[in-house]
């Protein structure tokens, strides 16, 4: 497999999950943990997708000792959402509905303005409040959870300089691989995320604090805890996952940046366009005729539409083996196997579309207001660190 660069801002070339995991430190999920978490088992979680951890097992094992725990995933505005983006916030409900979890959502539109040279203030605040509107249509619970915008929310400031002063700049430098290039907004925007991290231990107290994302977003992970021990918190625990693929490739990532069309599935899109894009644009493990895939077969292993069932669509066990056993055996086709991954990410689609719509006729910003940290929460927050 050919050379692959992977930061938290861009991932290149066909990415070796192993050789990556080796190079961030991270353990892979233990043995047995999966069987010991509510069921239905959250679905990226059961089938692989969700590869790597830090800490997961004391994560678990505190909310088997119903200690309080907790969750964080966020968002950085840089445009529309697509599959990729949604994916994630899905499982932070899972977290919450099957394990109680306080869960926190961050808008991060300072990153996207720092690192998008293109992008100006006004867009990332814009395209903020469209990507919050799919995020609230997710549905999670506003007595346990809050959200918090940059631009907006300045109490943020106080901890992130607090935390600012515990990491070096040539850490900085070397865990996000910053250049002499790097506008100087970037050296200071991971102590920013850092508290993000922290935030639901200044709010409810020291306790265990879970981040899933894509493994490219370790790296705010990794320093996260080296800081967190010295500011009195306890040691963010990570669930790291692989990238949700993009319609061309199975070893790169869903993304925005270069051949939109054929990469994306956007959450605006309705039924005929995921059928469309899944039919002409999903890379295939199939062979070229119909002939040799009938006397071959295919591989599901390297068939985007396969690993979108796999990962997130076909909640069925014995469903997906029976794909994967008749794709692989020549008796189901390629196209007969997109067909039924796209009726599958349409209906998902349909759904979220459906309260989405809800979200609106609501107003947004009224039922973003529910989600926000009160008064009291805020001080806790200005208040948190005078010793340190």
């Amino acid at each position: 497999m050919a050379e692959f660069r992977v930061t938290p801002w861009e991932v290149e070339g066909e990415v070796d999950y192993e050789k990556l995991l080796l190079q961030f430190g991270a353990d892979p999920i233990p043995e047995g943990i999966i069987e010991e978490l509510p069921k239905p088992v959250l679905l990226p979680l059961k089938r692989g997708y969700f590869y790597a951890h830090r800490d997961f097992d004391k994560f678990v094992e505190d909310w088997k000792e119903e200690k309080k725990i907790s969750v964080v995933t966020g968002r950085g505005p840089s445009g529309p959402m697509h599959l990729g983006h949604i994916l994630p916030f899905y499982a932070a409900r899972w977290f919450q509905e099957k394990m109680g979890a306080f869960v926190l959502i961050p808008i991060s539109d300072d990153e996207k303005y720092l690192v998008r040279k293109e992008r100006k203030v006004s867009e990332v605040e814009r395209f903020a409040r469209e990507n919050l509107v799919d995020i609230l249509a997710v549905g999670f619970d506003p007595e346990r959870t809050r959200i918090v915008i940059d631009f907006e929310d300045t109490y943020l400031y106080k901890p992130a300089v607090i935390v600012a002063k515990r990491v070096t700049f040539s850490t900085m430098k070397a865990v996000f691989g910053l250049t002499n290039e790097s506008n100087v907004g970037w050296v200071f925007y991971p102590a920013v995320q850092m508290v993000h991290l922290f935030l639901p231990q200044l709010l409810l107290g020291p306790h265990r604090v879970l981040v899933p994302v894509a493994v490219d977003q370790d790296p705010y992970i990794r320093v996260a805890r080296d800081v967190a021990e010295k500011v009195g918190l306890v040691k963010t625990a990570g669930l790291l996952s692989k990238f949700m693929p993009s319609l061309e490739s199975p070893f790169g990532k869903m993304s925005t940046s270069g051949g939109v069309e054929q990469k994306v599935i956007w959450l605006t899109d309705d039924k005929e366009t995921v059928r469309r894009k899944i039919m002409k644009y999903a890379f295939s493990g199939g062979a070229p005729t119909v002939e040799e895939h009938r006397k071959y077969g295919g591989k599901p292993e390297i068939d985007v539409s396969f690993l979108y069932l796999l990962y997130f669509f076909e909640e069925d066990d014995r469903k997906i083996r029976e794909i994967e056993e008749s794709y692989r055996s020549g008796e189901m086709l390629t196209g007969e196997l997109k067909a039924y991954a796209a009726e599958k990410i349409a209906s998902f689609l349909e759904e979220h579309q459906m309260r989405r719509s809800k979200v609106l006729d609501a107003g947004p910003e009224e039922k973003l207001s529910e989600y926000r940290l009160n008064e009291e929460e805020k001080r806790a927050v200005l208040e948190w660190g005078k010793d340190l």
